[in-house]
């Protein structure tokens, strides 16, 4: 006799061979698991790849519409802002001219009253300018010259420093580092 043919199956391993069978067949997850669902049909997923692409196609053409309408706003506001750049300027401007107007309208004016109101008319024009960003451009004597700011009339014999400014002809004037006019100058020739 064999080993094989002398053992028997034990009460209790047969049972319990039979408890673990009947578990795995009532566990809730096979109650739950369902074969998977059959894959799509082609016509499916044609219909499926079809409608995916109506849907880029829309959200390609949005996409496109809203750059063109950001590009066309910036260009208006490019185009207001060169239009209307010197707006401030010229408001700031439109007092001196009321003042000079009003000089105008009083002929009979003493010399004295029309010196001063020609003083406060400056006053208001340097103000404006001011207000604007241009600046002047009116280097002491000594200064070092600078030809992206100073433009050289002549050179002169001088006490001081050859290549500084002796004295200033015209003023200059800046806006925002940039030079709308440079100074005319004399500048010291070298010794």
């Amino acid at each position: 006799m064999t080993t094989a043919e002398n053992e028997t199956p034990s009460p209790e391993s047969s049972s319990t061979a039979a408890a673990a069978n009947g578990a795995a067949a009532t566990s809730p997850a096979a109650e739950t698991a369902s074969p998977p669902p059959p894959p799509p049909t082609a016509e499916e997923r044609i219909a499926e790849l079809q409608s995916e692409l109506a849907q880029a196609k829309d959200n390609t053409l949005r996409a496109r519409a809203e750059a063109e309408n950001t590009r066309r706003r910036a260009d208006e506001e490019v185009s207001k802002a060169r239009k209307f750049s010197i707006e401030s300027f010229a408001e700031s401007l439109l007092p001196v001219r009321d003042s000079l107007e009003a000089a105008i309208a009083m002929p009979e004016a003493k010399l004295e009253q029309v010196l001063e109101g020609v003083q406060a008319t400056l006053r208001q024009l340097s103000a404006a300018m001011e207000r604007n960003k241009v600046l002047v451009i009116a280097p002491p004597a000594g200064t070092k010259f600078d030809p992206h700011q100073h433009q050289a009339i002549s050179m002169v014999p001088a006490e001081q420093e050859a290549n500084t400014v002796v004295a200033v002809l015209q003023k200059g004037y800046v806006i925002a580092d940039r030079v709308l006019r440079p100074a005319l100058v004399t500048v010291a020739a070298p010794k």
